[in-house]
């Protein structure tokens, strides 16, 4: 299951880190080296192809990197070219590789990337934010003392009146006592657990009635709200739910050309890895 994850894994980055450069029409002629010429379109692909240091670099100075790349690479194929490198079995093989790869990024970016829809991303968070566990979550407010009595001595404060807020600010040790000991939202699994267990336990509104103790101390806690923990919003995980979309579209053009078309692999221990992938692959659950 591993194996199959980090294999298509890797082919979904190779989809997803595609640079199409939009070429105007008029290709213009930015540089010439003897009597080859480097185009504005050559450019862009080489600006698109920088690798990820030179990528961070502003654009002027990326556009400088990619024309240099561009320039070091025209400046060795008429040599290239006179020895007959480019009729070489291993040239033409290297050829054939990058034409093929070429075609299927063409292809993955018009039916996988480009054929992603807006409605489809918000169809899939929908669902998504619909499979999420419910859970509770509160907002808080302690007050953290050293001593079981002076935790005592605060309820019975409390117990008479006073504000919690104000007698935060006043008795306790914690860092947000000047916020009022306000602890925020926070779900199970934030806090220490005899924390926890005497927080949820609390109803809208309470305190405890007893000193909670701690590895910190001795608190007494407030429950001003509760509610059932809230989705991430649309906008701040659309990137990560367009991924999954057009993961399962890239998926699903892979099986469809699969049905069509016959794998048929030599070795057989490279068609055994090979099947226990696609197992693996198949054994995934429909998104």
């Amino acid at each position: 299951m591993l194996r199959y994850n980090r294999i298509a894994a890797a082919v979904i980055v190779a989809g997803l880190g595609l640079h199409f450069p939009a070429f105007a029409q008029e290709d213009a002629v930015v540089a010439t080296v003897g009597d080859l010429e480097i185009r504005q379109s050559e450019l862009d692909l080489a600006m698109s192809n920088l690798d990820s240091q030179l990528a961070q670099l502003p654009d002027e100075q990326k556009k400088v990197a990619a024309l240099s790349s561009a320039i070091e690479v025209k400046l060795l194929v008429e040599g290239a070219t006179a020895e007959g490198l480019d009729k070489t079995d291993d040239f033409k093989k290297r050829l054939n590789f990058i034409s093929d790869r070429e075609l299927h990024n063409a292809y993955f970016r018009k039916h996988v990337a480009d054929a992603i829809t807006d409605a489809e991303v918000k169809a899939r968070y929908d669902k998504e934010v619909a499979a999420l566990p419910k859970e509770e979550e509160v907002k808080a407010a302690h007050i953290l003392v050293a001593t079981e009595e002076e935790a005592k001595d605060v309820i019975k404060q409390l117990d008479a009146g006073k504000d919690f807020a104000e007698l935060a600010k006043e008795k306790s040790t914690d860092s947000n006592k000047d916020d009022g000991g306000d602890l925020g939202w926070f779900g199970k699994g934030r806090m220490v657990p005899e924390f926890e267990e005497a927080a949820f336990k609390l109803e809208k509104g309470t305190y405890t009635k007893e000193p909670v103790k701690s590895q910190f101390g001795f608190h007494v806690i407030k429950v001003e709200d509760k509610r059932i923990s809230p989705p991430p919003a649309f906008e701040q995980v659309e990137p990560q739910v367009r991924q999954l979309v057009m993961r399962d579209k890239y998926m699903d053009l892979i099986k469809k050309a699969k049905a069509e078309q016959k794998v048929d692999i030599k070795d057989e221990t490279l068609r055994k890895e090979y099947d226990e992938v696609n197992k693996a692959q198949d054994a995934q659950p429909q998104q």
